[in-house]
């Protein structure tokens, strides 16, 4: 019998969105904890839900009957947590959560049914957890750090939190051997035409962007040693032969010493594998994208979010609009693509606002670019600024953070809208600058952008409290007699 099953919640299976895209990645998170825990002598059992499904999951639990499951939990994958914690105490485990999701509502996940909830990195709190489980049971707990759980009385106890892990180089790779990893390649391989693995070289980010949630490595930033990253790299070009990598660090350049050390060990080893990362412009410089250039970096994501100053001040985002543009353009210049994150509906965005971040992605001309409408997170800066006003018709367990709304906030009709404006006018315009021919395309892309803009107007005074009030409050209900007015 194993110590504890450690898994996740994401099922490719149950998801048609992700159906929809398949660039699965293996849970580093889980794949770190899990390699831990072998080293300090453990019995870990994985079960890696992926390619699985609900059915699979509980089947493997009463077959195994593990003493204590760890859950990995994501705010897209608390529905399917809460089910799996009653699974779990159906077959007699004991369960601990951990990953971003959880901390901020310890309280509603404990009464949901888990036995502890970990704040932070899992590694050491696992280590001590399972053998205080196996022989005090949920006595005593109060001893180990970096936990919430509920006393006798059913109250909250968080304890004091946990020394996070210094020196990462001395921590084992991901446990990738645990899982069926040649699934993953062939997945990407099918769909996109070549293979990917993902890594990373650090953990946490020191930036103060108010939205972004840092719940489990903090406002930290710890590197792992260049030599030891490139010997990481070298192990997976022998093990797995990916055709590319995906560093998934949230800044990786942030450190331009390290950036260029590392850039100097692959070199040493002849490995030239292509990847993409994120990073922000203004922890680029001109011989940083050369040494990007020349590991084999082809695309590079900037969160840009908006293309007011305004709002990215509001962000505390830390950087500016023309730092953005300029180093896009160095980017391009030295071969290597451009990809944009952009947030749209952050707290006091006007129209204006809206207007300048389509002007923005024009003029800045990103190969590619994501966009998503801002939710409050619990426990960042974004969400106590307008925890006032947040909104929900729906119970804890019916919903996510996602599902929130703003008093005050234009509606998601609006939203849409205002996306749809956003995608099919910044794509018209890419078409024109380059003297496309498509016209059939063209066409297709300006109707598009000419609905959503008046979309945006008929919705314009519409509000997440009151979504039956159109233009001027004559209530306009639906996009279908808007598009059709147009």
């Amino acid at each position: 019998m194993s110590d504890i099953l450690l898994s996740h919640a994401y099922f490719i299976a149950e998801d048609p969105r992700e159906q929809g895209i398949m660039k699965p990645y293996p849970p580093l998170g889980l794949l770190y904890v899990s390699s831990h825990l072998k080293a300090k002598g453990f019995a870990v059992d994985l079960f890696d839900g992926t390619f699985k499904s609900m059915p699979d999951y509980e089947n493997h639990l009463w077959t195994t009957r593990p003493p204590v499951t760890g859950l990995y939990c994501t705010l897209m994958s608390k529905p399917h947590v809460l089910k799996m914690i009653q699974l779990c105490k159906a077959a007699g485990s004991r369960v601990i959560l951990g990953g971003p999701e959880p901390p901020p509502y310890a309280l509603e996940y404990l009464r949901s049914g888990a036995d502890v909830v970990v704040h932070g990195e899992g590694e050491l709190a696992l280590q001590e957890l399972i053998p205080h489980l196996k022989r005090f049971g949920a006595a005593g707990l109060n001893s180990i750090d970096g936990i919430s759980f509920l006393d006798e009385d059913g109250r909250l106890v968080q304890t004091p939190p946990r020394a996070q892990i210094i020196n990462l180089s001395q921590q084992p790779w991901p446990d990738r051997e645990a899982i069926d990893m040649d699934r993953y390649l062939d997945v990407w391989k099918t769909h996109h035409g070549s293979s990917s693995v993902s890594l990373i070289t650090s953990r946490g980010c020191p930036y103060t962007c108010a939205w972004c949630s840092h719940s489990v490595f903090g406002e930290t930033h710890r590197r792992r040693q260049p030599w030891e990253v490139a010997e990481e790299v070298a192990w997976l070009q022998n093990k797995y032969a990916p055709d590319r990598l995906w560093y998934a660090d949230d800044v990786f350049t942030i450190h331009r010493g390290w950036l260029l050390e590392f850039a100097g060990e692959l070199k040493k080893r002849g490995l030239k594998i292509p990847f993409e990362c994120i990073s922000r412009a203004d922890r680029l410089d001109d011989a940083l994208i050369a040494a990007l250039r020349e590991m084999g970096c082809f695309r590079l994501w900037i969160g840009a979010e908006s293309g007011s100053q305004k709002i990215l001040d509001a962000m505390r985002r830390r950087t500016t609009i023309e730092d953005v543009r300029l180093k896009t353009r160095s980017l391009q210049n030295n071969g290597i693509q451009v990809g944009m994150f952009v947030m749209l509906g952050y707290e006091g965005e006007q129209c204006s606002d809206i207007e300048a971040t389509v002007d923005h992605l024009k003029k800045s001309a990103p190969d590619v670019f994501l966009s998503t409408v801002a939710y409050p997170i619990k426990g960042t800066r974004y969400y106590e600024a307008v925890s006032s006003k947040i909104l929900s018709n729906l119970s804890w367990s019916a919903r996510t953070d996602r599902d929130l709304k703003i008093s005050g906030r234009r509606s998601k009709r609006f939203y849409a809208h205002a996306t749809r404006w956003m995608d099919n006018e910044v794509n018209f315009h890419k078409l024109l600058t380059r003297n496309s021919l498509n016209l059939p395309r063209m066409l297709k892309l300006l109707a598009n952008a000419k609905r959503g803009r008046l979309g945006m107007w008929w919705t314009r005074n519409e509000t997440e409290e009151d979504p039956s009030q159109g233009a001027g409050g004559r209530g306009w209900p639906s996009r279908e007699r808007a598009e059709a007015a147009w």
